[in-house]
């Protein structure tokens, strides 16, 4: 009897000491499920946290991007508005290129008489090929023969050269000094073959006509045979000198060019072509950096030469203004 009120005894100290946990369920979780649980809304809070930092990070990217997208697309239209505007320019410096290699073919025809033989539309545009050159009343047009010295109105009586001199000297009272002429030998040229019973005339008039057709090492070797042959001929013989110096002047061939306009000046002072021959001079002169040499030349043209043509002395004016302020 004892021993089965021990075991009751037992039993129900049992049961009273498991109720209290069943009594806490039904009351509410317990402080480690509370703790779980709030450990466990923090990392939600803190997930969200980050979240919401990667979308506000996301949407800054994406502001980027669509600035760089609008500014690339600004970049690319201006780009192609440049490279319109250098195309434009490109055009407009090719247009004034081809222009300025017809002028100065036109240029070198006119002072080399072979406006005619020499294609200078295809250096230049096309309406720059419909401009005619129209020379002066009056004057030679290029492919006409030359007229002689002492033959026209006004010229007066032949005059024969002085005999030979030094090459580079001009005589007295001309003004300008012989230092100033570049000093060297005469270009040696070989003159062409003579043509069969031709005589002299007929070598000048080759030399004309190889001018004429653009071979100008060949025309000024002709011109010099002719001038060294025939020095005595003072409607030819000047000529040929003066065509030698202009076609080392076209050629930027200054030095050489000086000797031949200053030996026309020296031996056929009085030859129609001897004031040309002195403004060529003078451009010689300028063209080597000369300038008080080139000035002074130019400012006697007028006093040694009065009657000049009045192209003549308008551009040696124009040029002294221009050029020497006077």
């Amino acid at each position: 009897m004892t021993i089965r009120h021990v075991a009751v005894s037992v039993l129900a100290l049992g049961m009273a000491l498991a109720v209290p946990p069943a009594q806490a369920q039904l009351f509410g979780p317990s402080d480690e499920e509370k703790a779980r649980e709030s450990a466990q809304d923090s990392g939600i809070q803190t997930l969200q946290g980050a979240s919401q930092q990667q979308d506000a990070r996301l949407r800054e990217l994406e502001d980027r991007v669509r600035g760089l997208t609008d500014a690339l697309s600004r970049s690319t239209g201006a780009n192609e508005e440049l490279s319109h505007q250098l195309q434009l320019q490109n055009d407009k410096i090719d247009k004034m290129e081809k222009d300025f290699a017809y002028r100065l073919c036109t240029l070198s025809a006119q002072q080399l008489g072979a406006a005619d033989s020499m294609n200078c539309a295809a250096a230049g545009t096309a309406s720059a090929g419909q401009q005619a050159y129209n020379p002066p009343p009056g004057a030679p047009r290029p492919g006409d023969s030359l007229p002689p010295i002492g033959g026209g109105p006004g010229n007066g009586p032949a005059v024969y050269g002085r005999p030979p001199g030094v090459l580079g000297t001009l005589p007295a009272g001309s003004g300008v000094t012989a230092s100033a002429v570049p000093q060297g030998p005469a270009p040696q040229f070989q003159p062409p073959p003579q043509p069969q019973g031709g005589g002299g005339t007929a070598q000048y008039d080759q030399a004309m006509n190889l001018m004429g057709r653009a071979q100008y090492s060949e025309a000024s070797a002709a011109f010099r045979a002719y001038a060294d042959a025939n020095p005595d001929d003072t409607d030819l013989a000047p000529q040929a000198i003066y065509w030698v110096g202009n076609i080392s002047f076209i050629r930027q061939d200054y030095a050489p060019a000086a000797r031949a306009f200053a030996e026309v000046i020296k031996k056929y002072p009085k030859s129609p072509r001897a004031p040309d021959a002195m403004l060529k001079l003078a451009q010689s002169f300028m063209s080597m950096g000369q300038k008080s040499e080139g000035c002074t030349t130019l400012g006697l043209i007028k006093t040694k030469y009065p009657s000049a043509p009045p192209q003549t002395l308008a551009s040696a004016a124009s040029l002294r203004k221009t050029a020497c302020g006077k």
